[in-house]
């Protein structure tokens, strides 16, 4: 019986073979999501150091979302680490969709962030 690979393997393989052309400095960081079933999370990474420069998500307490894991909120992120980026003086980013397909959740974070200030 053949079986058909599990979407989180594929989804990995696809971010490996992106993460390899993909590198955020300290003038344009990284903006990496991750997307599980109930929330969305986004950071901030310079590689060069290692170190996340900011992030946010739909789990953070103060944030204020009906359902955490739909287009809304992932919106509502968008233009929360837009904000965040530009406090901190980020204007210039390298998008980093974490191997998933540009569609739904992750298509609508990044058409927010893009609309509030972040050029990709």
């Amino acid at each position: 019986m053949i079986t058909k690979p599990d979407k989180n393997v594929l989804r990995k393989k696809r971010q490996k073979r992106v993460r390899k052309n993909l590198f955020g400095t300290e003038q344009r960081p990284r903006l990496n999501v991750y997307r599980s079933n109930k929330n969305i999370y986004v950071q901030l990474i310079d590689d060069i150091n290692g170190v996340t420069l900011t992030s946010a998500s739909t789990a953070e307490k103060d944030l204020n979302v009906e359902a955490a894991g739909n287009v809304e909120a992932a919106k509502k992120i968008g233009e929360l680490i837009a904000k965040r980026a530009q406090d901190k003086g980020y204007k210039s980013i390298v998008f980093d969709r974490g191997g998933y397909l540009y569609h739904g959740r992750v298509k609508a974070l990044a058409d927010a962030a893009r609309e509030a200030g972040l050029e990709f």
